[in-house]
């Protein structure tokens, strides 16, 4: 077995394509050496800089010898007159066997030719020149460039390449137009501290041979190192680093050898919004961040104290010339900073809402200052379903109009990371009241997946309006999000929506909220209301759907169950009320965990499924003007009609309060009765000929099929 070191020497290139390329090489190269019968026993991949390289082990000197079985012509064709046709002779010389070695067997086609082939192993050697280019130009990634007059298009140029055997080196020549890269074992060293080139006597001994020339060649060791040197450098100035993950990422990738040296900017540029600093800091330099270690700052979290940490690529032994320069770029970078909130602040937020009518939101539904109106109207909408009166719903209204009034500030012109955030700070000293300052900020909450949701009832609510008028709005013009395609996040903004409500408890009746914002649009935009409403509504309800199973974990027949299964009209009932569906689901999944599902789940389902033979709706509930007790004929009837008339205020009450215990409770309670209904020793014939006591014997099924559907459509749950 031998170890198999590829590296490909390049100039300096871009992190995200280092990262790309590990992860595309991880998965690429261990398929393609599968498919050609070889696996190794271990395969690793690195990356820097100025490198993509893959150490192979285990590898065996030749494939293994292997049988490949073939389907010739049908012997009608291969044989005439008990002879072989030229089809047949044809057929044996392009699998290197004889006639004599025809194997026939029977098909639903009829009889054909068959043949085992032996093919014997190839050398890996050979395999491995032949596959090499293929790993090199199959990666992908952005703006490929082409060098040299070749058509091939990497990264960035090829400049060597190390191919070796265990010591040997592996023939390789890589063509590109005139200019050719061949196979060596020279690599290079760190760019400083170690130019020139490395020999590499072994291919297993790759990894110490870099590291002893300053290029740490493992991202895993990179990002270890950067870390616990960031952490330590912070310490020396009594801070600590703030490490953001997608920074370190980045960084890891930047650098063959860290070095992790702390600058300084002025303390007078902390009177910069903290936001400010670490966006210029993290975003435009690449740096880490120093926050105090026990002082909280605004919001209870620690304030930037004047430094920060840059993971040099450089002589550590000249630490103290690289931060003074990297700190005389980040002071630039930091007075540009304070300008633009200087001006900013030298007029109140809302005089910026005239600019807003410069800022397209989408060319047919007008400017962010119409956006902001509508935002504004749709707020006052969700306000009156929720009862909101008083100064919390003058906040709310402020807030809504002023919610995107930063857009056209300079500092969100040159950080749009920064809205909402700015808005924030704008407000305050501007004036405006606290909750309508966090509003601003918050309504951008959540930002995705994993982000928080909005705190204050402000800015729940301006969140909501927001996204709705973003739905409504995209949806009238008919783009509505498909297979992967969805530009304007709307699936983000309608889990958003139902996250919102359900984090927050708000009672929203998404369904009559719809109607609502559609029927007051903007002047002219919709065209269609009815069939938009019916575009949203099931858009909503697959985001409902989605969000229970994955988030909420709840098994997908539960969910099918409260959404009721092929009913559009029971699935709008989760619209009408975004918490009784969530409450809903999660109770079903609670009893089925404690298993007093299953000890209603036969009475309910048996009666379900009868119930459809008769013709009583499903929103009745009390059997006194549905059902005529003097047509009972069996004493289990009238047990059956008394059990329904105690059941009705348990379900009323069960309903008006969401506490569907009482209904289980209840329906635990009939279910002997029932069963006693079908099975006992005065059990009835639900399918009488009398077709007045089947309609009453159906009416009594379909009451206690209405009952439970209060809580579930039984129907579509399964039976664990």
């Amino acid at each position: 077995m031998a170890t198999f070191l590829l590296e490909v020497g390049t100039e300096e290139l871009p992190a995200s394509f280092v990262a790309s390329a590990i992860q595309q090489w991880r998965s690429l190269i261990p398929t393609s050496l599968a498919e050609h019968f070889l696996t190794p026993t271990r395969i690793n991949v690195y990356g820097t800089p100025r490198r993509l390289a893959v150490v192979i082990e285990g590898l065996p000197d030749q494939q293994p010898d292997r049988e490949e079985e073939a389907k010739g012509p049908s012997v009608q064709a291969a044989f005439k007159d008990g002879k072989p046709t030229k089809a047949a002779e044809g057929f044996a010389r392009s699998k290197g066997v004889s006639v004599e070695d025809f194997e026939i067997r029977a098909t639903d086609k009829g009889e054909f030719v068959f043949v085992t082939q032996k093919i014997p192993g190839r050398p890996t050697q050979a395999l491995l020149t032949e596959l090499i280019p293929q790993w090199i130009f199959g990666l992908e990634g952005k703006r490929f460039m082409r060098w040299g007059d070749g058509e091939h298009r990497f990264s960035r140029p090829i400049r060597w390449l190390v191919a070796l055997w265990d010591t040997e080196v592996l023939p390789l020549t890589l063509v590109n137009g005139a200019e050719t890269v061949t196979s060596d074992r020279l690599t290079r060293g760190h760019r400083i501290l170690h130019p020139g080139n490395v020999s590499i006597a072994s291919a297993s001994d790759y990894v110490e041979t870099l590291r002893k020339a300053y290029v740490e060649v493992d991202p895993e060791q990179r990002k270890q190192i950067i870390q616990a040197q960031a952490i330590a450098a912070a310490k020396t100035v009594g801070g600590i680093a703030s490490i953001s993950p997608d920074l370190l990422e980045e960084v890891v990738d930047l650098v063959e050898y860290p070095n992790a040296v702390v600058g300084k900017f002025d303390p007078e540029f902390l009177s910069v919004p903290a936001e400010v600093l670490v966006m210029e800091m993290e975003s435009h330099q690449r740096y880490f961040p120093v926050l105090a270690r026990e002082a909280k700052g605004e919001n209870g979290s620690p304030p930037l104290l004047p430094y920060f940490i840059t993971i040099s690529n450089g002589d550590p032994q000249k630490a103290a010339i690289i931060a003074e320069g990297n700190g005389r770029v980040i002071r630039a970078r930091l007075s540009d900073g304070r300008y633009f909130f200087d001006v900013d602040r030298k007029q109140p937020l809302e005089s910026y809402l005239e600019k807003l009518e410069t800022v397209t939101f989408q060319d047919e539904l007008g400017s962010m200052r119409a956006k902001a109106d509508r935002i504004t109207k749709i707020a006052q909408q969700i306000c009156d379903q929720l009862g909101i009166e008083g100064p919390e719903r003058v906040d709310i209204v402020r807030a809504a109009l002023l919610c995107k009034a930063d857009l056209v500030t300079q500092m969100v012109g040159e950080f749009p990371e920064l809205q909402g955030v700015m808005g924030e700070k704008y407000a305050r000293y501007s004036g405006e009241s606290e909750a309508v300052a966090v509003a601003i900020a918050e309504h951008y909450l959540p930002r995705g997946a994993a982000d928080q949701l909005p705190k204050s009832l402000a800015g729940q609510v301006v969140g909501l309006a927001d996204r709705l008028d973003t739905l409504v709005g995209i949806f009238s013009l008919g783009m509505i999000p498909s297979g992967s395609s969805d530009p304007f996040a709307l699936r983000r903004a309608a889990n958003a929506i139902v996250n919102i409500a359900w984090d927050a408890n708000l009672p929203l009746n998404l369904e009559k909220l719809l109607e609502d914002v559609i029927r007051n649009y903007g002047t002219g935009s919709i065209k269609n209301a009815k069939e938009l409403q019916t575009q949203l509504r099931e858009f909503f309800l697959q985001r409902i759907r989605t969000l229970l199973q994955d988030e909420r974990e709840i098994d997908y027949d539960l969910v099918n169950a409260v959404l009721g299964e092929n009913d559009p009209e029971y699935a709008i009932r989760a619209l009408k009320d975004v918490l009784d569906v969530r409450d809903r689901a999660d109770f079903l999944q609670s009893i089925r965990l404690n298993q007093s599902l299953d000890a209603i789940y036969e009475t309910v389902n048996r009666s379900t499924r009868l119930a459809k033979q008769g013709d009583l709706d499903t929103s009745s509930l009390d059997p006194k003007s549905l059902v005529d007790p003097t047509l009972f004929e069996k004493s289990s009837e009238q047990a059956f009609y008394d059990a329904l008339v105690k059941l009705v205020p348990q379900t009323q009450a069960a309903q008006l309060e969401r506490n569907y215990q009482k209904l289980i409770d209840g329906l635990t309670a009939i279910a002997p009765v029932v069963s006693n209904f079908f099975d006992g020793p005065d059990s009835v014939l639900v399918m009488a000929e009398d077709p007045a006591v089947k309609r009453n014997r159906l009416n009594l099924l379909g009451l206690l099929r209405n009952h439970a559907r209060v809580l579930a459509d039984f129907g579509a749950i399964v039976k664990s």
